[in-house]
């Protein structure tokens, strides 16, 4: 494994904690576990560190899920007690949801750095222009579609949330919403997706990256340990906070604001790739 040195593990420390605030905030505001933050911001921070370029963008994505899995309960347990999550569309990605998460996990086993990369720039900015320039006849319906189709869907928002490092707010809120479901509902019954992304991502992303000798101290696979014991603490503290905020916006806030969030995430892993 890659040693730092203590003065930049402290510097590394502080950001993680500071990212732990925004992320917590974040999931209960718009649904999301907060990878949507936390991935780019260790990406970023661990190359100063010195840690290979061929591990940083998985080790960022791993961390992000096993972060992901505490806040995301705390985020659903603050959302299903106001009665918003629509606990049916749930119940019926319970295998699906998963069973993408099990095939990105083998992905993440091969896929380069690079790719990750490119998965989590072009899906955050399809759905960052979808959500800023949003119109109420932008739907595929005003029901939400049945299976097989249903979980096919719950298939994907599986895969590419787990590829993305994210807890699936991302992809739910934007399928929901196109099938004329309220967004305080999509960002509610999002968080309760984190979780059924998040455990068994971060198990995934662990056997992923068991053994590599180019990962950083403090790591299992690809999950961080010191990232996680500074960040979990803030987050779950954090995230009710966002429920509550959450609640008391208007729709059109929420989705530009996570529109244009989205947009500034794209554009800085696009600017990675050149």
């Amino acid at each position: 494994m890659t040693e730092m040195p203590i003065g930049e593990i402290f510097g590394f420390a502080a950001g993680a904690a500071a990212a732990g605030a925004v992320s917590g905030l974040l999931a209960g505001l718009f649904g999301i576990g907060g990878g949507a933050v936390l991935v780019p911001v260790f990406y970023q921070a661990m190359g100063p560190l010195g840690i290979d370029e061929a591990v940083r963008m998985h080790v960022a994505v791993g961390s992000s899920l096993a972060i992901i899995v505490p806040t995301s309960l705390r985020s659903f347990q603050a959302h299903f007690a106001r009665g918003a999550v629509d606990a049916a569309l749930l119940r019926s990605f319970l295998v699906a949801v998963p069973a993408g998460v099990v095939v990105a996990s083998l992905i993440a086993a091969f896929i380069s750095s690079a790719g990750l990369r490119l998965i989590f720039a072009a899906i955050a900015l399809a759905v960052g222009l979808r959500l800023v320039f949003n119109r109420d006849s932008w739907r595929l319906g005003d029901t939400i579609p049945g299976h097989p189709w249903r979980a096919a869907i719950g298939f994907l928002i599986g895969l590419f949330s787990t590829l993305m490092g994210i807890g699936g707010g991302v992809m739910n809120n934007t399928f929901m919403t196109l099938y004329g479901r309220p967004i305080h509902q999509a960002v509610a019954t999002s968080s309760g997706v984190g979780v059924l992304i998040a455990v068994p991502g971060t198990v995934g992303y662990i056997w992923a990256g068991w053994g590599d000798p180019l990962l950083p101290v403090g790591s299992t696979g690809y999950v961080n340990w010191i990232a996680l014991a500074l960040i979990i603490p803030v987050t779950v503290l954090v995230a009710p906070l966002g429920a509550r905020l959450s609640h008391a916006l208007k729709r059109r806030h929420l989705e530009i604001g996570f529109g244009l969030f989205l947009l500034i995430v794209a554009a800085r892993f696009v600017a990675s790739l050149l």
